[in-house]
């Protein structure tokens, strides 16, 4: 007794769950409809029932009919055929269902292509409204031979944005597109040309390769060898995704520095892939068709999709989500079926059938099906998702109007689980050898050691390379945000042959002075400069004539400012004196000698105003601090000689005929003829920077071209008898060099730019241009003392000045009033005397 009623409990749950099953059916079977339905049409499917697309395509075609003539208590058959991946097969299911189903409309997996063919051997599929689920269908132009087909997949022109904005996001600079040869329901090379164009408004560059099933591992091992780590998978079945990622994670190629995207091909069936397969994409990530999944209509879907499809397909009913690829063609369905029950009521059935599927405007599953010029024309958003663990999660999302959403992308996995962002290259496998290090070429025999050091130590077998340009190859490569191992190769050749070094990848790289010429960049790339050049003149300087020294000591400024101020103050002096004083009675002559006399303290006028003793105090200290900095600069000038430029421009050199030197590995010997017009038997080339001196001594050449940082270092070396001429003529500087399409380009960029910001770019300078000499250059600099110094004294001066003028003019108004006023009284006075 006490078992039954422990089990009375469980059975009263079975007989009511049985309860409420028996109601459901009851309430399904009956939905107020007549027991028959008259039949209003036919819509054909024809998709590739051996892929998971397919499978998914026909159940979700299925289920929208059966909701339909639920629905409108209509009826309309769906007769479905399998393409079995194939366009002939495809083209045959057409005619197929076409002549022995009487379809009015067909919907499936077809390409413009394969529909034209079909056309020419039967004219009744240019009557038949097509509407295509292939993504690739939009890649060929409207044709008026096809005026009722339809595209309703995703647009893969969005997509391939949405590729190109990732990569842009993380400045990868280059990606190897892989896809699946043979793939029916692709064209391949439609979807490469949109993501090619894409890639290149974010400066990023695409290869490609296509795979076959039976030729994973080998394609695989090519792409391992070279340097690309970025891999974009796409027009691709999920069966041969999954295929793909096995190899790789087998292969080691899902570790750190390995990049995966998949596009929305693969995305978008990640909720049916098992999750021993997940576990080989770990850290891949994927662009994915945006929709709504938490709305009742796609709950109700969900469950009877998951129903139906676990039915058809028990061996695959644990991963029996829908994709989107299920909701479009739900939508498709659901869209041509109300367009058959409208254009049934016309008298033209044939002739508004396709407008009337056209004109469908309705909030589907997989978003808003309106159509325009046969496209959908619905805003498309695309979910940026990251696989992690057994599953996968948004990690941004992106719409065609406003890019990524805000606050970006939030924490990413990577493959091998690494933190931070990939590189995106590997410089280690140029040549197929991992853990090669970057071969970087440097200069072994350049005139400037000070750039470019090489010394070889016999006893130890090895080779130091030093100098100004590899320390700072050094301090940007610290900079990197990854590792970059390197190895410095001499080359015993000119700059020129170490570019061809680099374009024909013999060498990696090359560091050194390497000036950024427009011709060189047909074969090389190169760094933002780190340091700045122009091209300038050195000629020997020779003394300058020292007649006329003492009137450099002032600018002219300062002799104007001088002069005028000393008038002014006897001007104002001899009109405070002047009435008072005998020695000024003179107008002109006694203003202008004290003008001159109180510069130089031996005036011998007394004065007898304390305003004009006031006025002057001033003064005095002004010509004395002034005729002080005279007499120092003055002596400065006669001791020092003074040395102006041998010759003074190019045109002196050319008409002249002078030899001039440069360096014999340098660009500028060549320079100097092609541009500059110099006769090459008028050029003498130069090996080491100890040999210039010894040159202009014999005389054997009258100037010598260096690029700016070189003049410096030589100026700076040899301090006496040298000096920069001419006018100069601007290039573009030092720079690191690098194959065509290097992802290192804009890294090292970077690099240089933010050790220019911090101030150390500066730093490394000292060591080079610092010099315990002054060079004759910096002599010529000096063109003597202007008025700023003094500004100040000056200005109280003058100050004072103006103010005793202004006084004296007003006593002396007032005086001139006084006097004609006794004057009057005087005469008023008189004439009453006479009178």
């Amino acid at each position: 007794m006490r078992q039954m009623a422990r089990l009375l409990p469980f059975l009263v749950a079975i007989l009511l769950s049985y309860m409420g099953l028996s109601k459901a059916g009851a309430n399904e079977r009956d939905d107020n409809c007549p027991n028959s339905h008259p039949l209003i049409g036919s819509i054909g499917g024809i998709v590739n029932l051996g892929s998971r697309v397919g499978k998914e395509q026909k159940i979700a075609m299925e289920i929208a009919i059966h909701d339909y003539n639920k629905s409108t208590c209509s009826k309309l058959a769906l007769p479905v055929r399998d393409s079995y991946g194939s366009s002939a097969r495809a083209a045959s299911a057409v005619l197929n269902i076409i002549n022995n189903e009487q379809v009015q409309a067909i919907i499936g997996t077809l390409t413009s292509s394969q529909v034209e063919l079909v056309s020419e051997i039967d004219n009744r599929t240019k009557t038949r409204p097509i509407v295509s689920l292939a993504p690739s269908a939009m890649c060929t132009p409207w044709s008026p031979e096809l005026p009722l087909f339809i595209h309703m997949a995703y647009n893969i022109s969005l997509a391939s944005r949405c590729l190109a904005a990732v990569v842009g996001y993380f400045r990868w600079r280059k990606i190897t597109a892989i896809y699946e040869q043979n793939n029916y329901l692709s064209n391949e090379y439609c979807f490469l040309t949109h993501l090619s164009d894409s890639l290149r408004v974010v400066d990023s560059v695409i290869d490609h390769t296509s795979f076959t099933r039976t030729a994973v591992e080998e394609e695989l091992k090519k792409l391992k060898e070279k340097t690309n780590r970025v891999f974009i998978v796409t027009q691709s079945s999920i069966e041969f995704a999954i295929l793909l990622f096995d190899k790789a994670k087998k292969m080691g190629m899902m570790e750190k520095g390995y990049v995966w995207i998949v596009s929305n091909d693969i995305a978008s069936l990640l909720d049916s892939v098992d999750s021993q397969s997940i576990s080989s994409m770990q850290g891949v990530i994927g662009i994915k068709a945006n929709y709504i999944d938490t709305s009742k209509s796609f709950t109700e879907f969900k469950l009877k999709f998951r129903r139906k499809y676990g039915s058809v397909y028990p061996e695959e009913e644990e991963f029996s989500n829908p994709s989107f690829f299920a909701l479009q063609a739900y939508d498709a369905t659901w869209a041509v079926a109300k367009a058959i029950e409208k254009s049934n009521r016309r008298t033209k059935y044939d002739e508004f059938l396709l407008t009337d599927i056209s004109s469908t405007n309705f909030k589907g599953l997989s978003g808003e099906i309106t159509f325009k010029s046969g496209t959908l024309s619905n805003e498309e958003t695309f979910q940026i998702v990251n696989v992690v663990g057994k599953s996968y999660h948004e990690i941004a999302l992106w719409s065609q109007n406003s890019g990524f959403s805000p606050g970006e992308f939030g924490p990413i996995y990577w493959p091998g689980g690494m933190q931070k962002r990939p590189k995106g290259w590997n410089t280690t496998a140029s040549l197929g050898t991992e853990g090669r290090k970057l071969r970087v070429g440097v200069p072994a025999k350049g005139a400037f050691e000070q750039f470019v050091r090489v010394d070889y130590d016999h006893s130890l077998n090895q080779t130091n390379v030093t100098g100004f340009s590899v320390d700072v190859f050094k301090e940007v490569v610290r900079r990197l945000p990854y590792d970059l191992p390197y190895i410095f190769v001499p080359s015993n050749g000119s700059y020129d042959e170490l570019m061809e070094q680099v374009y024909n990848k013999t060498l990696d790289a090359a560091v050194g002075d390497t000036s950024i010429m427009a011709k060189r960049y047909q074969y090389v790339e190169f760094s933002q400069p780190y340091l700045a050049s122009t091209l300038v003149m050195v000629v020997t300087a020779k003394s300058e004539d020292s007649k006329w020294v003492f009137t450099k000591v002032f600018k002219k400024e300062m002799w104007i400012t001088l002069g005028a101020l000393s008038v002014f103050i006897g001007f104002v002096v001899w009109l405070i004196e002047r009435t008072e004083n005998p020695d000024f009675e003179n107008h002109l002559g006694a203003m202008l000698w004290f003008s001159v006399t109180v510069l130089f303290s031996v005036q011998r006028e007394a004065l007898r105003t304390n305003l004009a003793r006031i006025v002057l105090a001033p003064w005095f200290f002004v010509v004395l601090i002034v005729g002080a900095s005279f007499t120092a600069t003055l002596t400065s000038k006669m001791t020092v000689s003074q040395l102006k430029p041998s010759i003074l421009d190019i045109a002196t050199l050319k008409r002249e005929n002078l030899i001039v030197g440069c360096d014999r590995n340098s660009f500028i010997c060549s320079y100097l003829v092609d541009v500059l017009g110099i006769k090459p038997g008028n050029i003498k080339k130069i090996d080491s920077i100890t040999d210039y001196p010894k040159e202009f001594k014999s005389e054997d050449i009258a100037a010598a071209f260096f690029v700016e940082p070189h003049a410096k270092v030589f100026l700076a070396t040899y301090c006496q008898g040298y000096t920069m001429a001419g006018p100069t003529t601007q290039l573009g500087g030092f720079g690191f060099v690098f194959p065509k399409g290097s992802p290192l380009v804009i890294d090292i960029s970077e690099a240089i730019l933010q050790l220019a910001e911090i101030g150390e770019l500066k730093n490394l300078e000292k060591g080079i241009f610092s010099s315990n000499c002054s060079s004759s250059n910096d002599q010529d600099q000096d063109t003597g003392l202007g008025p700023d110094p003094f500004s100040s004294l000056f200005l109280i001066t003058g100050g004072i000045a103006i103010s005793a003028l202004l006084v004296t003019m007003l006593r002396q108004l007032r005086n001139r009033r006084l006097s004609f006023k006794l004057h009057r009284v005087d005469y008023i006075d008189r004439g009453s005397c006479c009178s």
